[in-house]
């Protein structure tokens, strides 16, 4: 861009200084981050750690997800489904995902860029819990989270980099996304927006558009460099590799599953006729071997 650019608001701005790349390294943008990055690598470095199956648990369907490993397995599982979401608003949005923020190691979930607004958006996935919300108050299973208020927090720090990178004053809306069994809201509304995983897209697209699509294109110019969220301009992530590893433990899970069902089957079927002795045995078995 070699000119003054008019944004959306109405907010002239002169385009940024191209932004030094790493010597002897390929420019790499934030376009090439896969969902769930960061999360997805701290479940298989916990993952990593734990000692593996035996042949015997492998054989039965013993759950391969290590427990210190479980919470990140199943938010990055979350994190996926909502960029399935994401990843359907069209050509118009760009979306970015994991984008590291800060000087550490923490991401915003998903960054969505479109005619509609700025959006940092923080992905829950309580699945299998009852969720309140209301006021300020997030609860899961009747307990306190601090989600609203970290999401705030991203918002408020998205909203400022955003800004200082692009040379004038952009909002960045944040929003929760969450995957429970029932989510009930109260007379108080939150602070910030709630939504379920299938109600985000639409969502977005349904607000009234604030941005032309060369502002959304300067925007997302800017958005897309790492060095505008992060300390670190430039750290390559070997995405692909890392997305093989955690699909492989994906795969793995069903494949347990299937086997449990299958264990329980064959169990439920060999008690036919057998002495009390017998039903404890394989009793003692099934909570052993088969665990959830």
């Amino acid at each position: 861009m070699d000119r003054t650019t008019t944004l959306g608001q109405g907010e002239p701005v002169q385009p940024s200084a191209p932004r030094p790349t790493a010597i002897g390294a390929a420019p790499m943008t934030l376009r090439a981050r896969r969902p769930a990055y960061g999360v997805m690598q701290e479940c298989l470095r916990l993952q990593a750690e734990a000692p593996g199956r035996s042949r015997a648990q492998r054989f039965w369907g013993v759950d391969p997800v290590a427990p210190a490993a479980r919470s990140w397995f199943k938010g990055a599982l979350g994190e996926r489904r909502v960029a399935a979401e994401l990843d359907r608003l069209g050509p118009a949005f760009t979306v970015l995902h994991a984008v590291p923020i800060g000087t550490g190691s923490t991401d915003i979930d998903h960054l969505v860029i479109g005619p509609t607004g700025v959006f940092s958006i923080n992905t829950k996935n309580h699945s299998g819990q009852q969720v309140f919300v209301g006021g300020g108050s997030f609860m899961v299973g009747g307990g306190r989270t601090s989600h609203i208020g970290a999401a705030q927090s991203e918002g408020r720090k998205a909203t400022r980099l955003l800004s200082t990178a692009a040379g004038g004053s952009f909002s960045v809306q944040p929003l929760l996304v969450v995957a429970a069994d029932r989510i009930t809201f109260g007379k108080k509304p939150a602070p910030v927006v709630v939504l379920r995983p299938d109600q985000v897209r639409g969502w977005i697209l349904g607000l009234r558009p604030v941005y032309s699509d060369e502002a959304v294109r300067y925007l997302s110019m800017v958005a897309e460099e790492r060095a505008t969220w992060h300390a670190t301009a430039f750290v390559p992530d070997d995405t692909l590799r890392l997305e093989h590893r955690f699909d492989r433990l994906v795969r793995d899970v069903a494949d347990a599953r299937v086997r449990r069902r299958r264990a329980a089957l064959a169990v439920a079927l060999g008690v036919v006729g057998l002495p009390i002795a017998g039903l404890v045995a394989l009793g003692g078995i099934a909570t052993a071997l088969l665990g959830s």
